[in-house]
């Protein structure tokens, strides 16, 4: 009896300081949670640095001189003496087709021509011989040695005689300029090179037919891989504050740390509309030093609105309150809380270039002196860290305040 007495005196006993135990750590943490949260001043020192103002957007390479070359006359494709990567030079045979249809078309046309030809000697010379007899007719006429009926018969086969030769030499023209469209034809059988340049692609194959009834098929594209041009899909909030010969620089994935630079050759003013977004294409030139890069490349376009280079900088948060009748010519007025030696001081400063992150200073702040920037204070378990060595103080980024 006195043993279970014991036990349940035991249980009694850790159950009460369970209780406090669990009474205590809820009154610190609602303590805790109640208490107010205040915000803490942290100066932030005036630097020097570079601001850029910046429009982003993706885009693609493609080479800026391009030819699509195709063939204007339909048959089996003979030959291609190129491949894809092959430089090619102004003038280079690049490809045939089978020529023996339009060979025989032009071995036709001129066997006509020549038939004609004969036939215009043969009708000169009966119009010579209608042109003596009429000739001598007129002179007998007048001494009554033939009739008028024989005269008229005459003159009737002279002008005869001298239509057809006339129509036999507009056949002979009409059969040479079908020749020559004949000779034009065959030539076309023969691809060159419109232009020097690397081939970039090869949609068909040795033996493929080709038709140019309605469109000219395209055998294969020669382009320019010296120059390439940036098509780049602006926002229609951002295309604004876009111009010509604006500087931009771009990079790619397969390589995020070099940049190419260039500038803006034009503003296209036709939008295009992908998942209902409104963007317009903005062609950037830049020039392709060791050929690095390539058609179809993503690229991660940046235009530069505005540069300020060795500025004096602070963070963007610092500018919460905004002072608008203080603009002038030299920015934007916003007043801040300096740090000195004798306290705070509040002073209205001008800024130029602005971001999201940074802000250009062009009057009211030297550099090395601090700006008094609102906090919130840390918690306890950030204020441990702190004094462990870390620094977890959360940043607060408030932005300028237009």
């Amino acid at each position: 009896m006195n043993w279970l007495t014991a036990a349940k005196r035991k249980k009694i006993i850790t159950g009460v300081i369970l209780a406090v135990l669990i009474g205590g750590g809820l009154y610190w943490y609602t303590g805790a949670a109640g208490a107010p949260k205040r915000d803490v001043l942290v100066p932030i020192t005036v630097t020097r640095g570079t601001v850029e103002a910046l429009v982003t957007a993706q885009g693609k390479l493609e080479a800026k001189q391009y030819v699509d070359v195709g063939t204007q006359v339909s048959g089996q494709l003979k030959a291609i003496h190129v491949d894809i990567g092959d430089t090619v030079t102004k003038g280079q045979l690049l490809a045939e087709i089978d020529p023996r249809v339009y060979q025989a078309q032009v071995e036709a046309g001129e066997a006509h021509l020549n038939s004609l030809r004969a036939q215009l000697n043969q009708q000169k010379a009966a119009a010579v011989l209608a042109e003596q007899n009429l000739k001598r007719n007129q002179n007998l006429i007048t001494a009554n040695a033939v009739s008028q009926q024989a005269l008229q018969e005459t003159e009737s086969q002279a002008s005869v005689a001298r239509s057809q030769v006339e129509s036999i030499a507009a056949q002979i023209q009409e059969t040479e300029s079908n020749l020559k469209a004949s000779r034009t034809n065959l030539s076309y059988t023969k691809i060159y090179a419109p232009m020097a340049g690397t081939v970039t692609t090869l949609p068909t194959k040795e033996g493929q037919t080709l038709n140019a009834n309605q469109t000219a098929p395209i055998v294969l594209q020669v382009a320019n891989l010296d120059v390439m041009t940036v098509r780049a899909q602006v926002a229609e909030a951002d295309v604004s504050s876009l111009k010509e010969n604006m500087p931009a620089y771009f990079t790619t994935l397969g390589n995020s740390d070099h940049r190419w630079t260039g500038k803006v050759r034009q503003v296209l003013p036709t939008p295009q509309i992908v998942n209902d977004v409104v963007l317009y294409d903005v062609l950037i030139d830049a020039k392709n030093e060791g050929r690095q890069l390539m058609t179809g490349m993503t690229t991660q376009v940046f235009f530069i609105l505005g540069k300020a280079d060795n500025a004096l900088v602070i963070p963007a948060e610092l500018l919460t309150r905004r002072v608008a009748k203080e603009d002038t010519d030299k920015g934007k007025a916003y007043r801040v809380a300096v740090v000195t030696e004798a306290g705070r001081e509040q002073r209205v400063i001008h800024v130029g270039l602005q971001t999201r992150t940074q802000a250009e200073v062009v009057d009211g702040l030297q550099e090395g002196e601090r700006v008094a920037a609102t906090r919130p204070a840390p918690s306890t378990t950030q204020a441990n860290n702190q004094q462990r060595g870390g620094n977890n103080a959360p940043r607060l980024n408030r932005g300028p305040q237009l």
